[in-house]
């Protein structure tokens, strides 16, 4: 049987001087006695996927709403690619996959219904009460609301992983540091993978799902250098595929293009800086895993377009002001009258801020379920 202790020491010699070992974990909130043979970080990696919230990200929207199509990214599908992807950026650079998996299962934990039109409204309305960004309600539902085991609230995850959820940062996600992380410096290499993998899976297949749903059309793509550049690779190797198939594998050297460049740069920058242990990492001011100024320029058209095209488009815009109302309603609702909610939740309130309760409560709804909550309270013909 290979042992945890086992792994530990195939870590430090499998594993770049750089990387994060699973031995040197900071450990956890509340102390518990580690696996036998599992890793700290295969263990934080399991109890991720056997959540709640993890199982909700099926029914969470990407860009579009649940009941849009069965074909379309939703939460869940969009953090199995980036999973994917982080991971083999991870493997390629000896960074510790095994905390990349787990941070990536875990970054989008947080999020509300009807993707970022959700976050939007309930930080909005949370703004006087404390606030809301789905990297702090990630932590919140690692750390306090799962409610499966009897020693501890949450899941008792590492301190490396946890960090990973807070620290998370995109174009779209900006993080909001907590003490005990906001004086660590600079992101672990397994945190700044996660956040680029998770770029690279949104541009890429939010692009996809574009195309499918006929929000955009391959013609507009025309003056877009690093389009053009891959579809010429496709028709040069597959001059006769069907339309679908050819867009396809676009899609699929987009991202092979961009990770490519991704770990090359990388690993210069690694021996250009001279980064030899994790704490170089943290001291180094800024990131470290990044494309190459060359990919960065062919990138950054590409993402105008998706922004202006695709998350502008007024069928997007359409989707993200219903899904608004449906929050706002809903949370106004709920805090007119604390007794409409359901006696799991109503509980909370004799020692809980009741706004704060309200908004653990729809942010951790899916899609379906608000949609049917909506109903209940404002069509005067549905069932309760």
């Amino acid at each position: 049987m290979l042992t945890r202790k086992e792994i530990e020491e195939q870590e430090l010699l499998i594993l770049a001087v750089y990387a994060t070992k699973s031995r040197k974990t900071e450990g956890r909130l509340h102390a518990e006695k580690e696996h036998t043979y599992r890793s700290v970080y295969q263990r934080d990696r399991d109890r991720i996927i056997y959540s709640t919230a993890f199982r909700r990200l099926e029914y969470k929207t990407q860009v579009f709403v649940n009941h849009e199509g069965d074909h379309y990214r939703t939460r869940l599908t969009h953090t199995l690619e980036v999973t994917q992807i982080a991971k083999t950026i991870a493997r390629a650079l000896r960074l510790n996959s095994e905390l990349v998996e787990a941070i990536a299962l875990a970054h989008d934990l947080g999020h509300t219904p009807f993707g970022h039109s959700g976050e939007d409204a309930l930080s909005e309305l949370m703004s006087d009460h404390g606030g809301f960004d789905h990297n702090s309600q990630g932590l919140r539902v690692v750390d306090l609301l799962e409610d499966i085991y009897p020693d501890f609230p949450g899941l008792n995850l590492t301190h490396e992983v946890r960090e990973g959820i807070i620290k998370h940062s995109t174009p779209f996600d900006k993080p909001r540091l907590y003490i005990p992380f906001e004086s660590k410096g600079s992101p672990s290499l397994e945190i700044q993978v996660v956040d680029i993998a998770d770029e690279i899976a949104y541009d890429n297949h939010d692009l996809d799902d574009g195309l499918t749903g006929g929000l955009l059309n391959e013609e507009g793509f025309e003056e877009i250098q690093l389009w053009k550049k891959m579809r010429h690779l496709v028709r040069q190797s597959y001059p006769n595929v069907p339309r679908k198939i050819e867009r396809s594998q676009i899609v699929r050297n987009l991202i092979n293009a961009q990770v490519t460049d991704l770990i090359k740069n990388t690993e210069n920058k690694l021996r250009k800086f001279k980064i030899k242990s994790p704490r170089d990492v943290r001291d180094f001011p800024e990131r470290i895993v990044t494309f190459s100024s060359e990919m960065g320029n062919l990138r950054r058209p590409l993402r105008d377009f998706l922004v202006k095209n695709l998350y502008h488009h007024y069928r997007v815009v359409r989707m993200s002001k219903k899904a608004y109302r449906f929050i706002k309603y809903l949370f106004d609702a709920y805090i007119e009258n604390d007794e409409q909610l359901p006696s799991s939740q109503a509980a909370r309130l004799r020692t809980e801020d009741k706004f704060r309760v309200v908004c653990d409560y729809i942010a951790g709804m899916t899609d379906r379920y608000a949609l049917d909550e909506y109903k209940k309270f404002f069509n005067p013909y549905e069932k309760v």
